[in-house]
């Protein structure tokens, strides 16, 4: 029997507003000072690109990403501060979205700014939040979409169903990770209710609307033979095992391992407090996502969003505690986290001192060294005799090398650069004309790539200038005289997806 209560509160506390907005602020200006600090990361060369062909898809994600880099660039400038604008302002809207989750789960103004606080010093939120990623949108997403459905089994409004298959279908845009906690939100409400939402008419309407926003990608996917399902096989088997051993130390330390208590605490209210009976169905998403994502072998940080959660439903209990206790302690857990997250996720330390950082976060120093590549690839290109420049090509072994060219390589004299990763090898290949000399730059273990060159010889290395340990550091660049087949019979042997 579906024995569902109808007990939920209709009425919420006043929003906290000003204190939110002047803690967002804060934010805001820090995230904006820091924006430039470091430089691009390999990801955000690759959207600028991509933005710049624009498509109904790629190869590898959705377009929504790609679309927002170029229109940054368009509106904010072209420089890595202007590409972070929206990043910050999704950052903002995560904060303000986390305290809108507290209210809906009855926390009062002190709730809602402490659980902005803990959310917005939290080490994922901070390391997606100053970048543009996929990640940075799909964060805000996740929340708007637990937000909503929070909404939608408080008051059993069927109405909120079309809300939510919209961001429903503006987060399949960005990212297709956002099914799996459609899914498991579907399944918690099915096994502990309240199931009479999953009754309602509005429902159709809510899928009808997420697959109607989400329907050109999804056509552009099928008419090109599903790649993305491509790429995720990829992922899977080539860190699936790696993923899945990491997934639990990385639940403690993806919002802070002093913050663990808060959303244990949370997790536990969530699936006792009988006044919150209506929303036990959260506390259960979270461990039907966890083995989704242990299941597909996917990364650790698809399940923040619930996590997150979790830590919002904590705050209350976490309140209480201090009231009994004292501030002292909490005092010194949030300034630890927020010194030890800031480290680790922002550019706040010399470049040459990210040793300790990139053992957590290797993000940080993909930030480093894309001008140095160019430097490299221009002293390579300066080996080749002039009378053969018209007819050589630059060729890299991904993404990132070849965005760093793009964008760094016209003010060194370098031509436009190809690649076979991702959605770069749609972009080429190079005219079988172009027969000439090859420079080939690679990542140190990118070693397959030779054999289809002939005649190789390094004439210069990649040194980012500061000792950082990234992707790119020591990557030979490589001058051959030549290829094995012509570009166009070659092409599909250098396409690859990871």
């Amino acid at each position: 029997m579906d024995r569902e209560r109808d007990d939920a509160p209709r009425e919420l506390p006043r929003f906290a507003l000003g204190p939110v907005a002047a803690l967002a602020a804060v934010f805001a200006a820090v995230l904006t000072v820091l924006s430039g600090r470091y430089g691009y990361h390999r990801d955000e060369l690759y959207f600028l690109e991509a933005g710049d062909h624009p498509a109904w898809g790629y190869v590898d994600q959705p377009p929504l990403t790609p679309l927002i880099a170029r229109a940054a660039t368009e509106v904010f400038g072209d420089s890595a501060a202007g590409l972070r604008v929206p990043a910050t302002l999704a950052f903002l809207a995560v904060v303000v979205v986390v305290a809108l989750v507290a209210r809906e789960l009855g926390g009062d103004r002190r709730t809602q700014v402490l659980a902005a606080g803990l959310a917005g010093v939290s080490a994922q939120p901070l390391a997606v939040g100053h970048l543009v990623s996929t990640a940075c949108f799909d964060l805000l997403a996740w929340l708007v979409i637990c937000w909503l459905t929070l909404r939608l089994l408080r008051t059993g409004d069927g109405r909120w169903w079309p809300a939510i298959g919209l961001c429903v279908g503006v987060g399949l845009l960005n990212k297709y990770l956002v099914a799996l906690l459609v899914l498991a939100l579907l399944a918690a409400v099915l096994a502990v209710g309240p199931r009479r939402v999953l009754r309602s008419p509005w429902l159709f309407a809510g899928a009808a609307v997420a697959l109607l926003v989400a329907a050109p990608n999804l056509w552009w996917q099928a008419d090109h033979d599903w790649p993305q399902l491509t790429v995720a096989e990829g992922i899977g088997t080539d860190d699936g095992t790696e993923n899945r051993l990491l997934f639990v130390p990385q639940q403690l330390i993806y919002l802070s391992p002093l913050f663990v208590p808060v959303w244990v605490a949370g997790w536990l209210r969530l699936w006792r407090d009988p006044a919150l009976r209506w929303a036990r169905a959260t506390a259960v998403a979270y461990p039907l996502l966890c083995v989704l994502v242990l299941a597909l072998g996917g990364k650790g940080y698809y399940v923040v969003p619930l996590l997150l959660v979790l830590l919002v439903a904590g705050c209350e209990p976490a309140v209480g505690w201090t009231r009994r206790h004292g501030r002292a302690w909490p005092v010194v857990a949030v300034v630890v986290t927020v010194a030890i997250n800031a480290a680790v996720t922002l550019p706040v330390l010399p470049q040459s001192a990210l040793t300790v950082p990139l053992a957590l976060n290797k993000e940080q120093g993909e930030q480093i060294g894309w001008p140095e590549l160019a430097d490299a690839a221009e002293e390579g290109w300066s080996a080749i005799p002039v009378r053969s420049r018209p007819r050589a090509v630059v060729f890299t072994s991904n993404y990132g090398e070849a965005g760093a060219l793009d964008r760094y390589g016209p003010a060194r004299g370098l031509p436009r650069p190809y690649s076979g990763h991702m959605s770069y090898a749609d972009w080429g290949p190079p005219p079988d004309s172009m027969d000439g000399p090859v420079l080939v730059v690679r990542q140190e273990d990118a070693g397959g790539t030779r054999r289809y060159f002939t005649d190789c010889r390094q004439v210069a290395r990649v040194d980012n200038g500061h000792e950082v340990e990234n992707e790119e550091q020591d990557a030979p660049v490589l001058l051959c005289s030549g290829t094995t087949k012509p570009w166009s019979r070659l092409w599909p042997s250098l396409r690859h997806y990871y």
